[in-house]
């Protein structure tokens, strides 16, 4: 199959990542691990496509400005690749305790950075989400601003993890907030 710009892959070694340019035998892509574009063979066998966008034929020689605003243009529209959001210093290093109330049961510890990974994720998720809900064609007004609230209102229960960000711009805003 061959891809287009703006396809989604996921290469064995460098991760997740996306077509940024296209070669007669190779892809370049943009691989969010290594924040690097590298060429990959049309024929590599261990190329996962996650989302395939069309090959429109077009390549050609594309400048900086253009490859950045591409790469936060397809980054933004199709995030699922979370980025890297800090957890606050005093945490690092720190375990998760749950302790049930019966005594013969046994506890769980959870490293932080672990479970702090997992709320990034949801939040990345929520995100997206929401992109899906403002872009989709078929739903009213009406019916995008209804499942908004409800978005905003997750938001809202998940103000408890905020403790958990290094930075307030990366924190869970509800009702009252930006988000």
């Amino acid at each position: 199959m061959d891809l287009g710009i703006g396809s989604r892959v996921e290469h064995p070694n460098f991760g997740k990542g996306v077509v940024v340019d296209l070669g007669t035998d190779f892809y370049n892509i943009w691989f969010k691990s290594s924040n690097a574009v590298r060429s990959i063979g049309r024929n590599f066998e261990g190329l996962r496509i996650l989302s395939a966008a069309e090959d429109t034929g077009v390549s050609g020689v594309v400048n900086m400005a253009d490859l950045e605003f591409m790469l936060h243009k397809i980054l933004d529209d199709r995030s699922d690749i979370s980025q890297l959001v800090p957890l606050a210093q005093k945490w690092l290093g720190g375990t998760l305790l749950f302790k049930p109330l019966e005594e013969s049961m046994q506890h769980k510890e959870v490293p932080i950075e672990t479970f702090f990974h997992k709320i990034v994720m949801v939040r990345d998720r929520i995100r997206v989400m929401e992109q899906q809900i403002n872009a989709h064609k078929v739903l009213t007004d009406a019916e995008k601003v209804d499942l908004q609230q409800y978005i905003t209102r997750i938001y809202g229960s998940l103000t408890t993890f905020n403790v958990l960000f290094k930075n307030t711009e990366d924190a869970f805003k509800g009702t009252g907030g930006d988000k």
